[in-house]
């Protein structure tokens, strides 16, 4: 298992840049994992499936490519539903929320 750092955390934690926010197709637009997070509990299964089905992926590219954490990518690109989703995002942000105090 590979642990994150306080520095990466913090990173992981950050707001996108404004050009890089993730818009979601209900028309919110995401500046980092915190907002994704709370989202995601709004967020209705038909916002959800057009963003993440079986052809791709928006949240788990947002998050390896702006956002940078490959782990929490991963974990969402493996999750087959959005309450895996919802419970892999929550339970990797805690975690770096610990690691960034």
């Amino acid at each position: 298992m590979i642990m994150v750092t306080k520095e990466e955390a913090i990173k992981y934690l950050s707001d996108a840049p404004a050009e890089q926010c993730f818009w979601a197709n209900d028309g919110h637009v995401l500046k980092n994992i915190s907002e994704l997070a709370g989202a995601f509990l709004q967020m209705n299964k038909d916002i959800y499936s057009y963003h993440a089905n079986k052809e791709k992926n928006d949240f788990s590219k947002w998050i390896g490519d702006i956002i940078g954490d490959k782990k929490l990518a991963n974990d969402l690109l493996s999750s087959k539903t959005k309450d895996s989703a919802v419970k892999k995002l929550n339970s990797r942000l805690a975690l770096l929320k610990k690691k960034a105090e």
